[in-house]
C-alpha cells in the first residue's frame, strides 16, 4: 500500500466512520475519534468484502450500493464501540 492509499483509507476511514456514527442509534460524541476511524476502515474493509460475497462487481460511476453496504457496517462497528467505549468517559460533578 502506498502513502496516498493510506492517506485516501484514513480520509475514506473517517468519513464512512462519521456518517456510521450519524445512522447508529444512541452514539451521539460518545466514543472518541480513533475508534471512530477504525470503525470506518472496518466498515470499508468489511462492507466491501460483504458486497461482494453478495455478488456486486462494482459498477460504472459511483457504486452507492457498496458505499451504503460500508456505511451500515461502520454503523454496527460503532455501536460495538459504543458499548465498549462510550461508558468509559467520567463526567465532573
Amino acid at each position: 500500500m502506498g502513502f496516498f492509499e493510506f492517506i485516501g483509507l484514513l480520509i475514506g476511514g473517517l468519513i464512512i466512520g462519521f456518517l456510521g456514527r450519524v445512522v447508529a442509534p444512541s452514539s451521539k460524541d460518545k466514543i472518541p475519534v480513533w475508534a471512530m476511524l477504525l470503525c470506518g476502515v472496518a466498515g470499508l474493509y468489511i462492507g466491501d468484502v460483504i458486497y461482494r460475497w453478495f455478488g456486486g462487481n462494482g459498477s460504472a460511476g459511483v457504486d452507492w450500493t457498496r458505499w451504503i453496504v460500508a456505511v451500515l457496517v461502520s454503523a454496527a462497528f460503532v455501536m460495538i464501540a459504543n458499548a465498549l467505549l462510550g461508558g468509559r468517559r467520567k463526567t465532573r460533578t
